[in-house]
């Protein structure tokens, strides 16, 4: 599992921990995997996820108690579709990914390996099967 720095690590663990969220559930472990990537999130992370209930609040993103960017707003859509298929105006891929700065588009592609079970590492060790050779005109 790829983390960008010892905090994202650590704030991944700690929500973990703080859920008891089960080995296998990979949709709150994608969810908590943005969420302990992003200090903006990390720290606003009660208002995007009820760790009592263990549900998300997707009323966050329009009640405008807590403020967010745009960037933020987009890493939350993505963590609640990976996390229960949540659906809004704004998440597709292209409104998703268009506010993202680099930082943040790691932690998305992470989070959605994390969530389908895809490891970058081991997909690259495991190289293409046949070679294909292409023709560029």
């Amino acid at each position: 599992m790829y983390f960008m720095n010892e905090d994202h690590a650590y704030n991944f663990q700690n929500m973990i921990l703080q859920d008891k969220t089960h080995v296998n559930d990979r949709e709150r472990f994608a969810l908590f995997y943005i969420l302990g990537g992003n200090e903006d999130l990390f720290l606003k992370r009660s208002h995007v996820y009820d760790f009592k209930l263990h549900e998300i609040n997707p009323d966050v993103l329009t009640n405008a108690e807590v403020d967010f960017c745009s960037s933020s707003k987009a890493l939350i859509r993505l963590a609640y579709n990976l996390y229960n298929g949540h659906e809004d105006s704004f998440i597709s891929p292209h409104d998703l990914f268009r506010t993202l700065d680099s930082r943040n588009y790691l932690i998305a592609k992470g989070a959605i390996d994390m969530r389908f079970g895809r490891d970058i590492e081991e997909q690259m060790n495991e190289g293409v099967e046949e070679e294909m050779e292409i023709e560029f005109l």
